[in-house]
Order: C-alpha cells, then sequence, then structure tokens
C-alpha cells in the first residue's frame, strides 16, 4: 500500500506540474481568465492531495487501520475526478467537447465530496487513535 500510494503522488506531482506549466504558458492564449482559473484550481487542488499523500501515506504503519486505507484511497480517487474534470470542462471548447459540461459539470462537486471525506475519515482515525505520549 505505501509503496503504491507514494508512486500515485509522485506521478500525480509531474502530472500536476506539466499541467501547471501548460496551462501558465501555452493554454494562456486558448483559454478565457474564467477557464484558466478554472484549470489552475484543478492543479492546486490536485498538488495539495499528492503532497499531502506523501504526508500521510506513514499513517498505516503507525496504526494497521483500513479506514486509513479507506480515506488514502478517497484522497486519490477525488482529486482524479475534480481536478479531471475541471481540466476537461476548462478545455473544452479548446478540444471540442463542448457539450461535455452536462455530464461533467455534476461529476466535480462528487470528486470534491470524496476529498471532503478522506479528510473526514483520516480524522475520525485519529481522533480513536491512542494518545499516549503527547
Amino acid at each position: 500500500m505505501r509503496k503504491k500510494t507514494y508512486l500515485f503522488a509522485f506521478i500525480s506531482m509531474a502530472i500536476a506540474i506539466s499541467l501547471g506549466a501548460l496551462g501558465a504558458h501555452a493554454l494562456k492564449k486558448e483559454l478565457t481568465p474564467d477557464q484558466l482559473d478554472s484549470f489552475k484550481t484543478g492543479v492546486f487542488y490536485q498538488i495539495v492531495h499528492a503532497l499531502a499523500l506523501i504526508g500521510l501515506v506513514g499513517l498505516p504503519k503507525m496504526v494497521n487501520s483500513k479506514r486509513i486505507k479507506l480515506g488514502l484511497n478517497f484522497l486519490k480517487i477525488g482529486p482524479l475526478i475534480f481536478s479531471g474534470s475541471i481540466y476537461l470542462l476548462a478545455c473544452k471548447d479548446m478540444i471540442g467537447l463542448g457539450s461535455i459540461s452536462k455530464v461533467l459539470g455534476p461529476i466535480t462537486p462528487i470528486g470534491g465530496l470524496i476529498m471532503i471525506a478522506g479528510w473526514v475519515v483520516l480524522a475520525a482515525v485519529f481522533i480513536k487513535m491512542d494518545h499516549k505520549n503527547e
């Protein structure tokens, strides 16, 4: 689990940085300011959650819990859905997917809810942990 989570986080960071550079340079002339802002939001959330996964991957070693694995999986899946749908929505006109808004629009908040669920699950695990060394 740890090795796969690290690998996922590292690849996610590489993709996010690449897409951030693409947005800052190549897409500046192709997207409207609102579309570019949306694109940047997707990059930001992807980077934040990749960094979080790198920091949190040691949790299963501290506490062997299926809930930690569930929370980490939510933090993998949520940003994929959230940021991925934002990237496609922001670039829909440029890549010829103008009608995709009807499908992806409702999907974006689902990704956000999955991210929130991941953090809530991890918070619940932390609350239940034995904190004897405090």
